[in-house]
């Protein structure tokens, strides 16, 4: 088994969901008293947030490139980033280490691919939905269509997440508000909706919904485990 490397914190409570599913699947495979082999370097949250909505995407960067060394360091065997949104400087991450980074939007792609979908809804925070370095991957990479909500809907999606998922709490309003977007998205055509900030997941449930839900979350940390296992 490679040790995988984990950048978490972003936030601590969708870290804590990796850890726990990624042992869980570790057990799976192997059986018996088997759990994960990993490194988990964990940032303060209110850095990060703060360099992300001044729009020091620089700084940002040489946090997680200086987060990334660390793990490779520590004997890492390949490398994840625990949230959605610090994407946006992977090739920066890779350039700086030697060890793979298993990259969130290529595993959501190959569950997209698994349905035989080619448009999807994407909901996150507003850097992931209206930047390009993730529904641009999605799209060049796996000819994978992507729709994101209207201004509001946007607007919606990202002030819950910071304020609200982010924190730990989770509000029966916001999960209406969510499904009111994500009805919308659904009614343009996204044939699947990829849930695309590691938070999402603690609000809106797959048994809530007939359109199939992409959980980035368990479907990184699965596909890390995967790798783990089987380079």
């Amino acid at each position: 088994m490679k040790i995988i490397g984990m950048i978490g914190g972003m936030s601590w409570e969708s870290t804590l969901e990796y850890y726990r599913m990624i042992n869980e699947r570790v057990k799976k495979k192997l059986g018996g008293l088997h759990s994960a082999e990993c490194l988990l370097y964990s940032v303060d949250f209110a850095e990060i947030e703060k360099l992300q909505h001044a729009g020091d995407w620089e700084q940002a960067t040489e946090m997680m490139v200086d987060a990334a060394r660390r793990v490779e360091r520590g004997g890492a065997g390949c490398l994840i980033i625990c949230t959605n949104t610090m994407h946006k400087m992977a090739d920066e991450v890779q350039d700086a280490v030697a060890v793979p980074l298993l990259h969130i939007a290529d595993a959501a792609a190959l569950k997209i691919a698994e349905k035989g979908i080619r448009k999807v809804g994407l909901l996150g925070t507003k850097f992931t939905m209206e930047q390009d370095f993730y529904a641009g991957r999605l799209k060049e990479k796996h000819d994978i269509n992507v729709l994101i909500p209207n201004v509001k809907g946007r607007k919606t999606v990202h002030d819950v997440i910071y304020n609200e998922l982010c924190l730990g709490n989770i509000r029966e309003e916001s999960a209406s508000a969510f499904r009111e977007v994500i009805r919308d998205l659904e009614q343009r055509g996204a044939e699947g909706i990829v849930l695309g900030c590691t938070e999402i997941p603690l609000l809106v449930k797959q048994k809530d919904y007939d359109l199939p839900l992409f959980d980035t979350t368990a479907i990184h940390a699965h596909y890390a485990v995967d790798y783990a296992l089987n380079p």
